[in-house]
């Protein structure tokens, strides 16, 4: 009972940390092949096995699967896959997402995020 309630409070802990995050399409696509690979994976081994080490060889073999599959799977050029994009700033301090204006997004209006981590002064 112990062990099932960890696995199921820690599931939860990662859906939570995950859920505002925004990513591209193939860091998406690869977070949900290694949610369902290991579920998928953590069934088997259980199936298989009929003990812990066999369900959690399961999980980690089938999340390392799973990752792969849905990385792969990412269809090239799809939406704006190819596009950097940065993080805006508007006026009233809504944030928002386009494609960078100049210099990787340097010549953003009124500031604002790009893909490499730095916030953008401005211009600067």
């Amino acid at each position: 009972m112990g062990f099932r309630l960890a696995a199921i409070a820690v599931s939860a802990l990662l859906a939570m940390s995950l859920a505002g995050c925004e990513t591209s399409e193939q860091n998406q696509r690869a977070g949900t092949g290694a949610l369902i690979g290991g579920g998928v994976g953590a069934l088997a081994g259980q199936a298989l096995g009929h003990n812990t080490k066999s369900t959690v060889i399961g999980a980690a073999g089938g999340a390392l699967l799973g990752a792969a599959v849905g990385t792969a799977t990412t269809p090239s050029g799809s939406g704006n896959g190819n596009q950097n994009l940065c993080r805006y700033q508007r006026p009233d301090g809504s944030i928002y997402n386009a494609p960078c204006e100049g210099n990787g997004g340097r010549g953003a209006a009124y500031g604002g995020y790009n893909n490499g981590g730095g916030y953008n002064n401005g211009g600067y």
